[in-house]
């Protein structure tokens, strides 16, 4: 390819609405263009690394005996409401009505498509396993789509999904899919972890997550660094900090607070450690009748030790939560504790609360909560002797870095990470749903176990911006780049050697299925190559008048410091070994 018939358009600046680095250097080096809030054309720099990016997951879907197809972007409502996402997915599923004014999607994944599919064309176990992809077009309706293509509305994902006989059979494939999962990230050159997660509004039994680790990644990934054990810290289990509660050796004493609301003040205040204080969540839910009208509330305090805190995925998996909750009104709390929050505590409340304490709290001695009185806390708590015990105890914080692996194979540290990639494991989720059913060997029906498996394309690119840039650019793992090599002739326009040398060079690459990019346009050496390194392409070759009156041209890595001449003759073999081809 010669830069004079491909499209080039760089930046020196990124426009002002651009927040994150992919974002920024994305839009600088031509890549992407806003049409609207979270919705870009994908430019001809940028679609190339799409495009590589695509074929490595295809390679590995294909060799993991997945079969494609391609379903549709818009698709009926009654599919949607078949199995109760028509309303429950919320306002992210876009909505939309035909001129007969029947109900539509746009998709945002395809789990009723393929399900239909399976339930028309799989019919008898002997047609078992099957896994379906597609590489398509994806849409939500993010409230505050933000960071370019990393949290866009319309954007490319790559979703399977399996259907087998039973469960062992279906964990197999979701074996088979998580190794495919990890030949697919090794072969972006991408650091990355594999982490166990919550599975969402997806739904079912297990799941996985693949990070990209990067410092400005939205999750924050837990693992142990002397074992195998890695999750999100949505899943992550936090044990008890305390073995065993010990013996109460204080007396129950209310202590004035004045103006100290926060555990961290009191602690201060009071001169003792943040780990000895309390702190007082309250929530609240309703029951409601048919009508949706709400028949009864019941609130909840959740206590958490004072450095610590809550984890709001654990808390929605708790008995009486688990339909939803939300944070109690002030007025509700004013109702219940006689108080309104910041002093807050299980002891002397004016109505009955179910109460649910964290594993460490429910371990604790002599502590310190809210005595439900403006400016006072109570000290030297104690279960029992001064409060009942509470209605429940569990995980319901988030780990921080040194708490116990849950493994008891050492300790935890936590480090960043974007998601672009989730494997589940559904089961008959939606086959039970819809209606979804293969005969057995006894010609009786049952339900498909079923597993899905997405990877955002186009999330992985900015991802892997996020992880490779300098203060030049971004820095491209060759396997994904949009170019492997550029070749960066000085004075090609008024040269006839350094021409000559660099169309030879360019075809010998070329015909070697090296993906080179030869730059004719006759720029300045300064300009050329700050475009080329804002772009990232991972190999340089500089030819000049100079260097091929000594027989040398100048090679130079992305990440070099300085380039390495070498001989005319040797460039060929110097570019395939630098890239491996």
């Amino acid at each position: 390819m010669k830069a004079s018939q491909f499209f080039i358009s760089t930046l020196k600046e990124a426009p002002a609405d651009a927040e994150v680095v992919s974002h920024q250097l994305m839009m600088r080096a031509g890549m992407i263009k806003r049409l609207g809030a979270g919705i870009y054309n994908y430019m001809p720099m940028g679609l190339r690394v799409i495009r590589k990016v695509e074929a490595i997951i295809r390679e590995e879907m294909n060799r993991a005996g997945a079969v494609e197809l391609l379903m549709p972007v818009v698709q009926p409502a009654e599919l949607w409401q078949e199995s109760g996402r028509f309303q429950a997915y919320g306002p992210e599923l876009l909505r939309v009505k035909d001129r007969h004014d029947r109900d539509f999607v746009i998709q945002p994944t395809s789990e009723e498509v393929i399900t239909d599919i399976a339930r028309q064309e799989l019919r008898s176990y002997k047609q078992l396993p099957k896994n379906f992809f597609h590489i398509q077009t994806k849409f939500r309706d993010e409230r505050r789509p933000r960071f370019g293509m990393m949290r866009g509305r319309e954007f490319t994902m790559k979703d399977a999904y399996s259907f087998d006989r039973d469960k062992e059979a279906a964990l197999k494939s979701y074996d088979v899919m998580y190794r495919a999962y990890c030949a697919i990230f090794d072969r972006f050159g991408l650091q990355y972890r594999a982490v166990a997660a919550d599975t969402g509004s997806i739904g079912g039994d297990a799941s996985h997550e693949f990070q990209v680790i990067a410092d400005t990644g939205e999750d924050a990934l837990v693992y142990c660094p002397t074992s195998d054990f890695a999750a999100n810290i949505e899943l992550a289990e936090a044990v008890s900090l305390i073995a065993e509660r010990g013996p109460a050796t204080e007396q129950l004493t209310k202590t004035p607070t004045p103006g100290k609301s926060t555990c961290e003040d009191v602690a201060a205040l009071l001169g003792l450690a943040l780990q000895r204080t309390v702190k007082s969540l309250v929530l609240a839910t309703d029951d409601k009748n048919d009508a949706g009208d709400i028949v009864k509330t019941t609130v909840w305090l959740l206590l958490v030790r004072g450095d610590h805190d809550l984890n709001e995925v654990k808390t929605g998996k708790l008995p009486g939560l688990k339909k939803g909750w939300r944070f109690a009104t002030v007025a509700e709390i004013e109702e219940h504790f006689g108080c309104k929050p910041g002093y807050l505590g299980p002891i002397g409340m004016k109505k009955p609360v179910k109460v649910v304490a964290d594993r460490t709290v429910a371990n604790m001695a002599d502590f310190v909560c809210g005595a439900n009185e403006g400016d006072f806390h109570y000290t030297g708590a104690n279960w029992g002797r001064d409060l009942p015990e509470p209605d429940l105890v569990a995980d319901i914080r988030n780990v921080v870095v040194g708490d116990p692996s849950p493994d008891g194979k050492g300790i935890l540290a936590i480090q960043r990470g974007i998601e672009v990639g989730h494997v589940f494991y559904l089961g008959t989720k939606y086959s039970q749903a819809m209606n979804a059913n293969f005969l057995d060997e006894t010609g009786k029906p049952q339900a498909f176990e079923m597993g899905c498996y997405g990877i955002g394309v186009t999330r992985i690119v900015g991802a892997a911006i996020e992880q490779n840039h300098d203060a030049r650019g971004i820095v491209w793992p060759a396997s994904i780049a949009p170019f492997a090599c550029v070749l960066c002739p000085i004075g090609y326009d008024r040269s006839a050697e350094v021409k000559a040398a660099a169309d030879k060079l360019h075809d010998e690459l070329l015909a070697a299925g090296i993906d080179v990019m030869l730059d004719d346009r006759g720029e300045r050496p300064g300009a050329m190559f700050a475009d080329w390194e804002l772009i990232g392409v991972p190999l340089r070759v500089v030819l000049s008048d100079r260097g091929l009156k000594e027989g040398l041209l100048e090679v130079q890595g992305r990440r070099d410091a300085e380039a390495t001449k070498v001989a005319l003759a040797e460039v060929g073999a110097t570019v395939k070994a630098r890239l491996a081809v």
